[in-house]
């Protein structure tokens, strides 16, 4: 077994001058930056007093989510002959939260709408949905089910 480093940066961006002298009285806004990437604004959820034009720390777990879905589902679909033109999804997190505040996701449904080349088996190509969850990293790391509800066109 091999172990794998994954490093990021955060930085809180939202210091008003005061600090968290005061509970509102700062952002929660912050800053994002990985190894060799783009620095992307971030904040907190828009019910704990986040900027919604921001992504937050759920939005970033179920991207994450879908992403690896993505490029696994990619890579098993092209071992398998099966050649994919098109993916976009639109990821649904349902989470629980209580009433401290605290809270957690109880599932996720990835909502792929993917392009195949025509005449390809479309069959095929939903059957390795299932096999994903065994490749993906981040699948394998969340405490959560993922269900996939994936579309199919030809083009």
């Amino acid at each position: 077994m091999a172990s794998h480093d994954f490093t990021a940066r955060i930085a809180w961006t939202g210091n008003r001058g005061e600090g968290t002298k005061r509970y509102r009285g700062y952002h929660r806004t912050w800053d994002l930056m990985t190894p060799g990437g783009t620095t992307v604004a971030c904040s907190n959820d828009p019910r704990l007093g986040g900027d919604p034009a921001l992504p937050n720390p759920e939005d970033l777990l179920l991207a994450s989510l879908a992403a690896c879905h993505m490029l696994w589902f990619l890579h098993l679909a092209s071992a398998a002959g099966i050649v994919v033109t098109d993916y976009t999804d639109d990821p649904l997190g349902i989470g629980e939260s209580e009433l401290d505040g605290t809270g957690r996701f109880v599932r996720a449904v990835l909502r792929p709408r993917i392009t195949l080349a025509p005449g390809s088996d479309v069959a095929a190509a939903d059957a390795i949905h299932a096999h994903v969850g065994a490749h993906c990293f981040i699948a394998r790391s969340v405490a959560f089910p993922v269900e996939h509800v994936a579309t199919y066109q030809e083009a």
